[in-house]
Protein backbone atom coordinates (compact mmCIF):
# COMPACT_ATOMS: atom_id res chain seq x y z
CA UNK A 1 0.00 0.00 0.00
CA UNK A 2 1.22 3.46 -0.89
CA UNK A 3 1.59 6.04 1.85
CA UNK A 4 -1.43 8.04 2.90
CA UNK A 5 -1.24 11.70 1.78
CA UNK A 6 -0.55 14.42 4.33
CA UNK A 7 -3.74 15.95 5.71
CA UNK A 8 -4.64 19.51 6.65
CA UNK A 9 -7.87 19.65 8.61
CA UNK A 10 -9.93 22.48 10.00
CA UNK A 11 -11.84 21.84 13.26
CA UNK A 12 -15.12 23.73 13.67
CA UNK A 13 -17.53 22.74 10.91
CA UNK A 14 -15.13 20.10 9.62
CA UNK A 15 -14.40 17.62 12.43
CA UNK A 16 -17.60 18.37 14.32
CA UNK A 17 -20.80 16.42 14.82
CA UNK A 18 -23.61 16.74 12.24
CA UNK A 19 -25.39 19.29 14.43
CA UNK A 20 -22.25 21.41 14.26
CA UNK A 21 -20.92 21.48 17.85
CA UNK A 22 -18.47 19.17 19.56
CA UNK A 23 -15.91 16.92 17.94
CA UNK A 24 -17.30 13.85 16.24
CA UNK A 25 -15.51 10.89 17.88
CA UNK A 26 -15.66 8.92 14.65
CA UNK A 27 -12.71 10.93 13.32
CA UNK A 28 -10.36 9.73 16.05
CA UNK A 29 -9.57 6.23 14.80
CA UNK A 30 -8.81 7.06 11.14
CA UNK A 31 -6.61 10.00 12.15
CA UNK A 32 -4.77 7.95 14.76
CA UNK A 33 -3.98 5.33 12.12
CA UNK A 34 -2.97 7.80 9.40
CA UNK A 35 0.58 7.13 8.24
CA UNK A 36 1.36 10.66 7.05
CA UNK A 37 1.48 14.05 8.80
CA UNK A 38 -1.87 15.42 9.99
CA UNK A 39 -1.89 19.19 10.43
CA UNK A 40 -4.71 20.70 12.47
CA UNK A 41 -5.30 24.19 11.05
CA UNK A 42 -7.87 26.17 13.01
CA UNK A 43 -9.03 29.56 14.13
CA UNK A 44 -9.02 28.34 17.71
CA UNK A 45 -6.37 29.30 20.26
CA UNK A 46 -3.15 27.25 20.23
CA UNK A 47 -3.98 24.91 23.17
CA UNK A 48 -7.01 23.51 21.35
CA UNK A 49 -5.28 21.86 18.36
CA UNK A 50 -2.46 20.68 20.63
CA UNK A 51 -4.98 19.02 22.95
CA UNK A 52 -6.76 17.48 19.97
CA UNK A 53 -3.49 15.95 18.76
CA UNK A 54 -2.89 14.57 22.26
CA UNK A 55 -6.31 12.98 22.52
CA UNK A 56 -6.21 11.54 18.99
CA UNK A 57 -2.68 10.24 19.52
CA UNK A 58 -0.89 11.99 16.64
CA UNK A 59 2.16 14.29 16.55
CA UNK A 60 1.51 17.91 17.49
CA UNK A 61 1.32 19.76 14.17
CA UNK A 62 -0.78 22.87 14.61
CA UNK A 63 -1.68 26.05 12.80
CA UNK A 64 -3.74 28.05 15.30
CA UNK A 65 -5.42 31.44 15.40
CA UNK A 66 -5.80 31.53 11.61
CA UNK A 67 -2.04 31.29 11.10
CA UNK A 68 -1.01 33.50 13.99
CA UNK A 69 0.58 30.63 15.93
CA UNK A 70 2.37 27.72 14.26
CA UNK A 71 3.91 24.61 15.80
CA UNK A 72 5.70 21.82 13.95
CA UNK A 73 7.03 19.92 16.95
CA UNK A 74 10.15 22.02 17.48
CA UNK A 75 9.34 25.58 18.54
CA UNK A 76 6.19 27.66 18.82
CA UNK A 77 6.23 30.41 16.22
CA UNK A 78 4.06 33.41 17.05
CA UNK A 79 3.56 35.13 13.72
CA UNK A 80 0.95 37.76 14.59
CA UNK A 81 0.85 40.59 17.13
CA UNK A 82 -2.11 40.74 19.50
CA UNK A 83 -1.56 44.33 20.68
CA UNK A 84 -3.56 45.76 17.79
CA UNK A 85 -6.43 43.36 18.41
CA UNK A 86 -6.45 44.28 22.09
CA UNK A 87 -6.66 47.96 21.18
CA UNK A 88 -9.65 47.22 18.95
CA UNK A 89 -11.36 45.35 21.80
CA UNK A 90 -10.78 48.20 24.24
CA UNK A 91 -12.34 50.67 21.83
CA UNK A 92 -15.20 48.27 21.04
CA UNK A 93 -15.97 47.88 24.74
CA UNK A 94 -15.67 51.62 25.31
CA UNK A 95 -18.37 52.06 22.65
CA UNK A 96 -20.67 49.92 24.78
CA UNK A 97 -20.26 46.53 23.13
CA UNK A 98 -19.26 43.17 24.61
CA UNK A 99 -17.26 40.25 23.24
CA UNK A 100 -20.10 37.94 24.20
CA UNK A 101 -18.26 35.14 25.99
CA UNK A 102 -18.95 35.95 29.65
CA UNK A 103 -16.58 37.15 32.37
CA UNK A 104 -14.06 34.27 32.17
CA UNK A 105 -13.91 34.36 28.35
CA UNK A 106 -12.21 31.00 27.80
CA UNK A 107 -12.49 31.60 24.05
CA UNK A 108 -9.79 34.29 24.25
CA UNK A 109 -8.01 33.39 27.48
CA UNK A 110 -5.09 31.65 25.72
CA UNK A 111 -4.99 33.58 22.46
CA UNK A 112 -1.68 35.15 21.55
CA UNK A 113 -2.26 36.97 18.25
CA UNK A 114 -5.94 37.78 17.78
CA UNK A 115 -9.25 38.22 19.56
CA UNK A 116 -12.48 36.36 18.82
CA UNK A 117 -15.84 38.07 19.23
CA UNK A 118 -19.18 36.26 19.44
CA UNK A 119 -21.32 36.47 16.31
CA UNK A 120 -24.14 37.61 18.58
CA UNK A 121 -22.23 40.88 19.09
CA UNK A 122 -22.61 43.77 16.61
CA UNK A 123 -20.42 43.23 13.54
CA UNK A 124 -20.33 46.57 11.73
CA UNK A 125 -18.87 48.69 14.57
CA UNK A 126 -16.29 45.96 15.14
CA UNK A 127 -15.25 46.07 11.48
CA UNK A 128 -15.09 49.87 11.50
CA UNK A 129 -12.89 49.98 14.59
CA UNK A 130 -10.65 47.18 13.29
CA UNK A 131 -10.19 48.92 9.94
CA UNK A 132 -9.16 52.11 11.71
CA UNK A 133 -6.40 50.10 13.40
CA UNK A 134 -5.29 48.45 10.14
CA UNK A 135 -6.73 45.07 11.14
CA UNK A 136 -9.30 42.78 9.56
CA UNK A 137 -12.33 40.91 10.87
CA UNK A 138 -12.76 37.36 9.59
CA UNK A 139 -16.18 35.77 10.00
CA UNK A 140 -15.56 32.03 10.26
CA UNK A 141 -19.21 31.23 10.86
CA UNK A 142 -18.45 30.57 14.54
CA UNK A 143 -16.91 33.88 15.61
CA UNK A 144 -15.60 37.21 14.35
CA UNK A 145 -11.79 37.08 14.48
CA UNK A 146 -9.98 40.40 14.84
CA UNK A 147 -6.51 39.85 13.42
CA UNK A 148 -3.52 41.18 11.58
CA UNK A 149 -4.22 40.77 7.84
CA UNK A 150 -0.84 39.14 7.20
CA UNK A 151 -0.90 35.73 8.95
CA UNK A 152 -3.09 33.06 7.38
CA UNK A 153 -3.55 29.32 7.58
CA UNK A 154 -1.92 28.65 4.21
CA UNK A 155 1.35 30.27 5.21
CA UNK A 156 1.26 28.31 8.46
CA UNK A 157 0.72 25.05 6.59
CA UNK A 158 3.71 25.79 4.36
CA UNK A 159 5.86 26.47 7.43
CA UNK A 160 4.82 23.16 9.03
CA UNK A 161 5.43 21.31 5.77
CA UNK A 162 8.91 22.78 5.48
CA UNK A 163 9.81 21.83 9.05
CA UNK A 164 8.30 18.34 8.92
CA UNK A 165 9.47 17.56 5.40
CA UNK A 166 6.52 17.09 3.10
CA UNK A 167 5.40 18.87 -0.05
CA UNK A 168 2.14 20.82 0.46
CA UNK A 169 1.26 19.87 -3.11
CA UNK A 170 0.96 16.27 -1.90
CA UNK A 171 -1.48 17.22 0.87
CA UNK A 172 -5.25 16.96 1.06
CA UNK A 173 -7.20 19.63 2.94
CA UNK A 174 -10.77 19.78 4.23
CA UNK A 175 -12.43 22.95 5.50
CA UNK A 176 -15.62 24.94 5.69
CA UNK A 177 -14.86 28.65 5.89
CA UNK A 178 -13.25 31.69 4.34
CA UNK A 179 -10.26 31.19 6.63
CA UNK A 180 -9.57 27.88 4.85
CA UNK A 181 -9.19 29.52 1.43
CA UNK A 182 -5.47 30.18 1.95
CA UNK A 183 -5.00 26.52 2.91
CA UNK A 184 -6.79 25.35 -0.22
CA UNK A 185 -4.42 27.51 -2.28
CA UNK A 186 -1.26 25.71 -1.11
CA UNK A 187 -2.34 22.04 -1.04
CA UNK A 188 -2.71 19.60 -3.90
CA UNK A 189 -6.36 18.67 -3.30
CA UNK A 190 -8.98 20.58 -1.36
CA UNK A 191 -12.50 19.74 -0.25
CA UNK A 192 -15.24 21.94 1.20
CA UNK A 193 -17.84 20.17 3.33
CA UNK A 194 -21.44 20.84 2.29
CA UNK A 195 -21.97 23.26 5.18
CA UNK A 196 -19.10 25.45 3.93
CA UNK A 197 -19.51 29.14 3.19
CA UNK A 198 -19.41 30.52 -0.35
CA UNK A 199 -15.74 31.52 -0.19
CA UNK A 200 -14.62 28.01 0.79
CA UNK A 201 -16.86 26.40 -1.82
CA UNK A 202 -15.45 28.58 -4.58
CA UNK A 203 -11.84 27.96 -3.54
CA UNK A 204 -12.09 24.19 -3.05
CA UNK A 205 -11.43 21.68 -5.80
CA UNK A 206 -14.64 19.94 -4.79
CA UNK A 207 -17.65 20.63 -2.57
CA UNK A 208 -18.85 17.50 -0.83
CA UNK A 209 -22.44 16.36 -0.50
CA UNK A 210 -21.88 15.51 3.17
CA UNK A 211 -21.62 18.03 6.03
CA UNK A 212 -19.26 18.40 8.99
CA UNK A 213 -17.41 15.21 10.01
CA UNK A 214 -19.47 13.12 7.59
CA UNK A 215 -17.82 15.01 4.76
CA UNK A 216 -14.34 14.73 6.23
CA UNK A 217 -14.74 11.00 6.84
CA UNK A 218 -15.83 10.51 3.23
CA UNK A 219 -12.64 12.28 2.07
CA UNK A 220 -10.45 10.14 4.34
CA UNK A 221 -12.02 6.98 2.97
CA UNK A 222 -11.62 8.18 -0.61
CA UNK A 223 -8.00 9.35 -0.48
CA UNK A 224 -6.91 6.31 1.51
CA UNK A 225 -8.58 4.04 -1.04
CA UNK A 226 -6.86 5.77 -3.95
CA UNK A 227 -3.46 5.55 -2.23
CA UNK A 228 -3.61 1.77 -2.11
Amino acid sequence: MADDPPLVLDVDGTLTRPEGWGLDPRVFDPLCGWDAPVVIATGKAFPYPVALCHFVGIPELAVAENGGVVYAGDEVRVVGDREGARAVVEEYRAAGYDLGWGPEDTVNRWRETEVAVSRDSPEEPLREIAAAHGLEVVDTGYAYHVKDPAPNKGDGVELVADRVGFDPADAVAVGDSINDVSTFAVVGRSFAVSNADDAAREAADETLTEAHADGTLSVLERVRATSE
